[in-house]
């Protein structure tokens, strides 16, 4: 009983770790806790199902790798300011350690002390506490060394990233804050066709952000269904081992990025802003905050930052015959900002919609991956006419008259 009342008063001392306390696992600890010393037989026996209930759903019924798991997941102060290589003051040194002793003592409780606390209870019932094992809750204590999993944590930041960095590699923005995305498109480099030239320049490009080095912002534009948007999340993804994130922005969220890089500043994570689709209207607000960013404003861009955009339109700007013949005195110096804005990019690269013989080398390759047998001169045509009915020869209808054709639709 005294064992259970001090890792009761270790884990309400918890100061670095210590939103460990609102996982629903460790505050129905405490209160099975506090009934073991202070509650009734029922409300201890209530207690113990809902603590190992709120495991077996945080992490499937195994404390030892719920708090290992917790660990490498918690941004706190220390873990903040070893990220930002900022000085760490030796009292915060000291209480993380301690801290981390706390959950040591935490990830060792059994269920064999929480039968031990309610034995006299049991007994004073008339019943047998040795029978307790067949009727209460179990769970799994894997063994875990918290102070060597956590410097191996602090040490893989820069390439595995921490808290939700760590869990997902692509991410939305939402009311400011940055969201993972829960099913992230899985698409690699691999599995797309066509246009290796552009996509080696975008590899390339990435490539240097994950390593450091001075990356440019970067324009895709052309046709639809080109493959714009996949390759930038496909180059994302294969640089996510070594630390690149990549971050989708709405246009209408252009005004959130300054906010979204204070968060991510000096951070050794590389991330990616992906806006999609973007164009402008002449009277649009975020086409000077975007020129703002590209320029290299105060709110500008960090080093470990890259934009990467996709659109249909070279000129970003829609540009109607009114704006050519408006009522500014200086229409010259106008015409000029709303068509430069393209050229901010330090990168730009065209997709073009494919000739035939790319085309139909992309339907032949997708094909073969699903194992479409049909003679090339039947595929080729059925291809041929899908596209004559569709939006054109691209990838996307490529992929799209394939799709139909497993289905049995072609």
């Amino acid at each position: 009983m005294h064992q259970l009342e001090t890792l009761r008063f270790q884990i309400n001392a918890l100061s670095v770790f210590r939103s460990i306390l609102d996982t629903p696992t460790v505050s129905s600890l405490q209160k099975l806790l506090y009934a073991v010393e202070n509650g009734s037989l029922d409300e201890q026996i209530a207690q113990i199902g809902a603590f190992s209930s709120a495991l077996f759903i945080s992490a499937d019924g195994d404390l030892g790798r719920f708090v290992r798991d917790y660990i490498e997941n918690d941004l706190n102060v220390y873990t903040r300011k070893r990220t930002t290589d900022s000085e760490i003051p030796q009292e915060l040194r000291r209480a993380a350690a301690r801290d981390l002793g706390i959950l040591q003592n935490l990830a060792g409780f059994t269920p064999e002390d929480a039968a031990a606390a309610l034995a006299s209870a049991l007994k004073a019932r008339g019943l047998d506490p040795s029978q307790s094992s067949s009727w209460l809750p179990r769970w799994t204590n894997s063994r875990v060394d918290l102070l060597s999993s956590y410097q191996k944590f602090l040490e893989e930041i820069p390439t595995k990233g921490y808290g939700k960095f760590r869990t997902a590699r692509s991410f939305t923005v939402r009311d400011g804050e940055i969201v993972p995305v829960r099913f992230a498109d899985p698409q690699t480099l691999d599995e797309l066709y066509g246009y290796e030239r552009e996509r080696h320049l975008v590899y390339e490009n990435t490539r240097a952000l994950a390593e450091g080095r001075s990356a440019a912002n970067v324009l895709l534009y052309g046709d639809a269904g080109t493959g714009k948007s996949s390759t930038i999340k496909a180059c994302a993804s294969a640089f996510a081992d070594q630390g690149v994130r990549l971050i989708e922005f709405e246009k209408t969220q252009l005004h959130e990025i300054p906010q979204i890089i204070d968060q991510l500043y000096n951070t050794p994570l590389k991330f990616i802003f992906f806006i999609d689709d973007l164009s402008f209207t002449t009277e649009d607000d975020n086409f000077s905050c975007l020129k703002g960013m590209l320029e290299g404003s105060v709110t500008g861009k960090s080093d470990n930052i890259a934009i990467y955009a996709s659109s249909n339109r070279r000129h970003l700007v829609r540009e109607l015959a009114e704006d050519r013949s408006g009522s500014d005195i200086h229409l010259n110096d106008t015409l000029q900002q709303t068509m430069s804005l393209s050229a901010r990019f330090g990168l730009t690269i065209t997709f073009q919609r494919p000739a035939k013989d790319l085309y139909l080398e992309i339907v032949k390759k997708l094909a073969a991956e699903e194992n479409i047998d049909l003679p090339d001169d039947e595929l080729f045509r059925k291809a041929e006419a899908f596209a004559i009915r569709s939006s054109g020869r691209s990838p996307r209808t490529a992929r799209q008259f394939i799709q139909q054709v497993s289905l049995g639709l072609q």
